[in-house]
């Protein structure tokens, strides 16, 4: 039978209290699935995380961990066991109250009423429809049908916060079946039975399963994270609320803590970040000169009569020690082999030679030591995880 869904009622209620219609049989997480008549947890539903909380029997407490819901609208709530004996206490008729954390209700519904907004006002303006949607405990996405620019994103982001600014009410009913005939709202998906629909007058109509904030005035702020380009549209990340102040703040935390290390300003760092980048990029290409000319000198330095060359060296320019191996392959009979790194970090190589089948080399070094990488019979390259002495011997 359907569950009462009392999240319907009330997005702000956190005690309830119900009777057991039903309990299943402990799964391998020592989970027990049990049915309630009604209940205030809001499933996994429609792209959103369930909610969490507990409920009690008898005065004993327990964890739901998780919450669903099944195509004929029965929510089961799988409960964490820690004692075989506690599974007698769900029995069916028995009285049990619940309890959200509506402190994680709260934030769900301060990213989903934002996403309304946002999406609300792209299909207004643009026409594209929310094609997918994911709220996680750490992330919102939302795909669109459509591209978007930059631009774009800034202007609809400002919109966005304005309506929360403006601090609309926000509706949730059940229309009837004629009134729902003269509604036109969006829907991701074709619905069966009752439709909710969630209004916010002038931005946004839309079919939706999810408790919302009473006025978008509590959502607080909207920020968009990032936007890539997906499947010919657009996938937005949002942060609204709390969880846009925790991000903020975070953001600060790193900013104070660069600037200090480099003492300079917050307002110069970007300027200061990138001459630091050019310097560490100049030094680098010093040493990887550097680090060639050590090679080309140790390579000078190698017996002639040598059937086989292995040489070590710091970060060296890949094409130089390319170059320098098939110089030494026209003057050894064997495999010559660079590795570059430390024992600690693991060492890329290149091999190579014109006598000898590099590829037994490869297939040598991923059988001993796991080692990652692929090439031809003349010369293979790769990453390898061993010590200096090891590599050396072979």
């Amino acid at each position: 039978m359907a569950t009462i869904k009392l999240y319907d009622e009330s997005a702000y209620n956190t005690e309830f209290s119900a009777e057991i219609v039903s309990a299943g049989e402990v799964d391998k997480e020592e989970r027990l699935p049990v049915i309630f008549d009604k209940t205030l947890f809001f499933p996994e539903e429609g792209g959103q995380t369930c909610d969490r909380g507990t409920v009690s029997i008898n005065g004993r407490e327990f964890t739901v961990d998780h919450v669903s819901i099944d195509k004929a609208n029965t929510i089961t709530h799988f409960i964490h066991i820690e004692n075989e004996s506690d599974i007698a206490l769900f029995k069916s008729g028995t009285k049990v109250s619940g309890k959200i954390n509506f402190n994680h209700r709260f934030s769900n519904m301060q990213q989903h009423t934002g996403e309304h907004i946002f999406s609300g006002l792209v299909c207004g303006e643009k026409g594209y429809n929310n094609v997918g949607f994911h709220l996680s405990d750490d992330i919102v996405t939302m795909d669109y049908s459509g591209p978007l620019t930059d631009d774009e994103i800034a202007y609809f982001e400002k919109k966005a916060n304005e309506v929360i600014y403006r601090n609309i009410e926000v509706k949730c009913e059940y229309p009837s079946a004629e009134e729902l005939k003269n509604i036109n709202y969006r829907s991701k998906i074709e619905i069966e039975g009752s439709v909710r629909i969630v209004t916010i007058p002038g931005v946004d109509v839309c079919a939706c399963c999810a408790p919302h904030v009473r006025r978008t005035g509590e959502i607080g702020m909207l920020k968009v994270m990032d936007h890539i380009n997906y499947k010919g549209g657009t996938r937005l990340s949002i942060l609204c609320g709390y969880r846009a102040l925790a991000a903020f703040n975070s953001y600060a935390a790193s900013l104070k803590s660069i600037s200090n290390t480099l003492s300079e300003s917050k307002e110069n760092l970007a300027e200061s970040v990138t001459k630091l980048k050019k310097e560490k990029g100049d030094a680098d290409y010093k040493l990887r000169k550097k680090s060639g000319e050590i090679l080309a000198l140790k390579a000078a330095n190698i017996p002639a009569d040598a059937e086989n060359v292995t040489l070590f060296t710091d970060e060296c320019d890949v094409n130089e020690v390319r170059k320098l191996i098939n110089e030494l392959t026209e003057k050894h009979k064997g495999f010559v082999s660079v590795y570059t790194g430390t024992d600690e970090s693991g060492y890329s190589y290149i091999i190579g030679s014109r006598n000898l089948d590099c590829t037994e080399m490869a297939k040598v070094l991923k059988e001993k030591y796991g080692a990652k990488g692929g090439g031809k019979r003349e010369m293979i390259q790769g990453h390898v995880a061993a010590p200096m002495k090891e590599l050396y011997s072979l």
